[in-house]
């Protein structure tokens, strides 16, 4: 790509970006010579004006998108020019489209095709026939210029069979018209309607609402449009783009009236739109209806993945892990604070054993015996019966401040039957490690749940049926940017934590274990250079976001970067202060004392950088998830019985979805907080308002116990 053009492709992705061109240019240059948004985001905020990661991989989507479509460009003008039919008009055509579409439509009359009825007629020699029918003659006899083309040797027997063959061809023409397929697309997207009918009309089947649905296509919700989706693959639904289609061909048809060959070409333009444009322009209005649905569905996925995983950690206590279950009992672990797993077995309190008493002495042995803080119960199969038991054991209980909380164990099963929790506990079951897993994601959210692949993680409306690769790109960089975010100690990090850091991968995390237990602990970042395959330009991405607490120099257990620690010794020679003091409230004071654009002035630094800087010697173990509202603990438990309209309760956002908020309030169900009823102002998304793991107050609005529903509702 010249340098016009990449300037012109940094002048678009500004303006939808909304930055400046410069900037675009800038981080383009970042990405490109293989720095991560992470590292880009944190360590390189003067030459991005200070862009942050949402900005930043917008600008490298965009990147992408628009240098595959160059390409593409530059394909279709190659195989045209390879035909002899390239003009300079069609040339600055094609590259002019911003999209996909509008570059296959100026190809498609170029383009090799499988035989058809006008390439068949083609063949026949009826070419000059179907021009004579475009010229429009006002005088004439349409028949007697066919019969001019009877040929039984080529297949034309009559003067009928000729002009047939003849509007094919017309019918061929105006389909790869570029600009009539165009407006059909952009009409049917604009003025097309969804509709959806069932295949048995009797068939009773969660899709009903849609046995006989209309919505237009322009302002269809995109849920609906997976739900209508997932209804048609499961054939249950028939689903078509209903248009005017009177509309169309009338402005498709050329506008002349006068023509001995004008019925002659409507007709073909008839045949033209409902055999050749109607089902291409149909597929394009779905996809493109699918496309925009998956990418809001990845979206609020990603979100609650986010959410998710910036739980705050639950420090300091230990926590007897229960995972649920009926005929084969509640498998139980016990983690000491620091997560090490101290026993496990199983106790039988739910049906069809019910074994009440056995499981109580087991408990109250644990709690004596382990000093148990926390139990946390998995949220599966016989998670309420367990719960009911948990909360009569922890009434009658002698410790104080026992508390449990439902864990959303989402994954547990994936992670406890694979290769890596084999490693890890060779000498557990499956339920066994399942439970050890539930109680460490109390403990560290983000160190338990990068060890299963993030779309078993969490949950989301339509997740199973959107992109499955676009789904995974996308929540990846979810997880990569809240490790990053958060950082990680070096010298405990599990080898799936560190395979997010900014520049490592799965074989270099690995590396990182294996000198770990070799040479011992890290004492110093610098060391990471001796280990196998970590280069250069790994280490200038990953020692930031790697932390070790209590090395031997103070600065490795903060967020500053190896390349600024010169930067950040000048500073504290500002302060009268050393890096052993960071954190200390003198550090504190000094800083405080200080104006970073001043000093940033004085030391010829970046603003951004000395603000981060001075903001990591004041917090230098600063965890950003400890900011957060943590989890809300019970010490009871409520039934569905229980409930009542008016009722005022405290509960914890499981799921966020377009139409409103699940909470989880004690109920063997999580209670539906509407969109209409999140807010006593209007409320454009959920997301706007709440986010997966915050504690709201909710009022009870209705209890439906027949259906298992509950409405709530989160407005003074």
């Amino acid at each position: 790509m010249n340098h016009e053009n990449k300037q012109e492709l940094f002048q678009i992705i500004a303006s939808e970006a909304g930055v400046s061109p410069g900037l675009v240019e800038k981080t383009a240059g970042l990405l490109d010579d293989g720095n991560t948004v992470p590292f880009i985001a944190r360590y390189r905020k003067e030459a991005t004006g200070e862009l942050g990661e949402i900005k930043i991989r917008f600008i490298e989507e965009r990147l992408k998108f628009y240098r595959n479509l160059n390409t593409r460009k530059e394909e279709v003008i190659r195989l045209i020019q390879e035909q002899g039919k390239l003009t300079l008009e069609l040339r600055e055509r094609i590259w002019n489209a911003q999209r996909p579409t509008e570059v296959e439509d100026l190809y498609r009359p170029y383009r090799q095709k499988r035989k058809t009825r006008a390439s068949v007629a083609g063949e026949k020699g009826l070419e000059p026939l179907a021009g004579y029918l475009l010229s429009f003659p006002e005088r004439g006899q349409p028949l007697a210029e066919a019969a001019k083309y009877i040929n039984p040797d080529k297949g034309v027997a009559d003067p009928e069979e000729a002009l047939q063959g003849a509007m094919d061809i017309v019918a061929e023409y105006i389909s790869d018209d570029p600009d009539i397929r165009s407006w059909v697309r952009n009409f049917t997207l604009k003025y097309g309607v969804l509709r959806s009918s069932a295949r048995e009309a009797e068939a009773p089947s969660v899709y009903e609402m849609y046995y006989d649905y209309r919505e237009p296509v322009s302002s269809i919700a995109p849920h609906r449009v997976l739900a209508v989706n997932r209804g048609e693959r499961e054939e249950f639904l028939k689903v078509t783009v209903e248009v005017n289609e009177e509309r169309i061909i009338e402005h498709i048809t050329p506008p002349v009236k006068n023509s001995v060959t004008s019925d002659l070409v409507q007709t073909a333009v008839k045949d033209s739109y409902r055999r050749l444009i109607a089902p291409a322009v149909e597929r394009d209005a779905r996809n493109e209806l699918t496309g925009r649905a998956d990418e809001q569905a990845i979206l609020i996925f990603s979100k609650n993945l986010r959410q998710l995983l910036l739980q705050p950690p639950v420090k300091g206590k230990a926590v007897l892990g229960v995972d649920p279950a009926y005929r084969t009992g509640c498998k139980w672990a016990v983690v000491d604070d620091t997560g090490k797993m101290l026993e496990v077995g199983v106790v039988y309190p739910t049906p069809p054993q019910n074994r009440v008493e056995e499981a109580l002495l087991e408990f109250r042995r644990l709690a004596d015996q382990y000093g148990i803080d926390i139990i946390a119960i998995g949220n599966g199969t016989a998670s309420r019966e367990t719960e009911q038991f948990v909360a009569s054991f922890i009434s009658g209980c002698d410790k104080k401040n026992l508390r449990y909380i439902i864990v959303n164990e989402a994954g547990a099963s994936v992670y406890s039957a694979s290769e890596l929790a084999a490693r890890e506990f060779p000498q557990l079951d499956v339920t066994g490690r399942s439970a050890v897993s539930i109680a460490r994601r109390l403990q560290d959210p983000l160190a338990e749940l990068v060890k299963i692949e993030p779309r078993s993680v969490g949950r989301a409306q339509d997740q199973h049926d959107v992109a499955p690769k676009r789904l995974e790109e996308s929540l990846a960089s979810v997880v990569e940017s809240v490790v990053n975010h958060v950082g990680c100690d070096l010298n405990t990090a599990s080898a799936p934590l560190l395979a997010y850091i900014s520049g490592i991968n799965r074989t270099l995390a690995q590396n990182i274990v294996k000198f770990r237990e070799e040479e011992g602990r890290f004492t110093d970042r610098n060391q990471l250079k001796k280990v196998s395959r970590l280069g250069p330009k790994t280490f200038e991405q990953c020692a930031g976001f790697l932390r070790i607490p209590g090395g031997k120099k103070p600065m490795d257990g903060t967020s500053i970067h190896p390349e600024s620690y010169q930067l950040a010794l000048k500073i504290l020679a500002l302060c009268g202060c050393t890096p052993n003091q960071a954190g200390t409230s003198e550090l504190r004071a000094g800083l405080a004392r200080m104006d970073p654009a001043q000093v940033a002035s004085e030391l010829g630094a970046g603003l951004p950088t000395v603000r981060d800087i001075m903001e990591s010697l004041s917090r230098p173990g600063r965890d950003p998830r400890e900011d957060l509202p943590g989890p809300l603990f019970r010490s009871d438990v409520l039934s569905l019985d229980d409930l009542r309209p008016g009722m005022e309760l405290q509960g914890t956002v499981r799921n966020v979805v377009d139409f409103g908020a699940f909470v989880d309030v004690g109920v063997k169900v999580d209670g539906l907080v509407h969109r209409s009823k999140l807010s006593d102002g209007y409320v454009k998304h959920p997301m706007d308002v709440v986010s997966v793991g915050d504690v709201v107050t909710v009022r009870v609005l209705e209890v439906d116990t027949g259906r298992q529903r509950v409405s709530l509702s989160m407005k003074s």
